[in-house]
């Protein structure tokens, strides 16, 4: 049994023994509709960064969080679905201009924490999406493109300056040859400063891969 279903199984066991915190329950019930799904673009640390969310709203805030600490799986689905709708035609606008694969990079988390998880919540969204976004169809999902090769302390604490200096240095390419001539979707779950997508856009460009940052919500 690997991990994902062995934790399916355990939360499924608690679900009965204790109750199922507040945002999780909030989730199951949340639709798109009420994630308000307002793509937004802007400039940040030298980086253009789309966003499609705002963390602001309710349903939003409770749809990562219940992901990201509790592995709800409907939250991941809701969060897919949004971000479908976005990347079916910005993959198309990007076909029109260039025949290069496209691939769907989440940003990494670090190999200590992402055992402590249990999982990567950005790559769970996107394991979600339909097939074609998946197979070569329109895209590929390619987590392993990019390695976060240090341990960085949690942004949401820091300020601008500290998140910057933070994440310097922190990703890398483990093979240039699998993203050269390739269009890079580069996803992270939320972004504020753009500290985070700046720093691991950059070894991917420098591998010879076209970048687009996205973050499914801006805070």
């Amino acid at each position: 049994m690997n991990w994902r279903k062995f934790r399916g199984v355990i939360v499924s066991v608690l679900d009965i023994i204790l109750p199922r915190r507040d945002r999780t329950v909030r989730a199951e019930n949340w639709t798109i509709e009420d994630l308000a799904v307002s793509p937004h673009t802007h400039d940040a640390c030298g980086v253009r960064i789309t966003t499609i969310l705002d963390y602001r709203t309710p349903a939003v805030e409770d749809c990562i969080r219940a992901l990201k600490y509790d592995g709800s799986s409907r939250s991941a689905e809701l969060l897919a679905e949004a971000l479908a709708d976005y990347l079916r035609e910005e993959i198309a606008q990007a076909r029109s201009f260039s025949v290069r694969p496209v691939l769907l990079v989440p940003i990494p988390l670090y190999k200590a924490r992402e055992r402590e998880r249990g999982f990567n919540q950005v790559e769970a969204v996107l394991e979600k999406l339909p097939k074609e976004f998946l197979d070569g169809t329109l895209a590929s999902l390619a987590p392993k493109s990019l390695a976060r090769i240090r341990e960085t302390k949690q942004q949401t604490k820091l300020s601008r300056e500290e998140r910057l200096k933070n994440m310097k240095n922190a990703f890398s390419v483990p093979n240039a040859e699998a993203v050269r001539d390739t269009h890079v979707f580069l996803i992270d779950d939320v972004t504020t400063t753009g500290a985070t997508l700046a720093e691991a856009a950059s070894p991917l460009r420098k591998a010879g891969a076209e970048v687009s940052a996205l973050a499914l919500a801006r805070a």
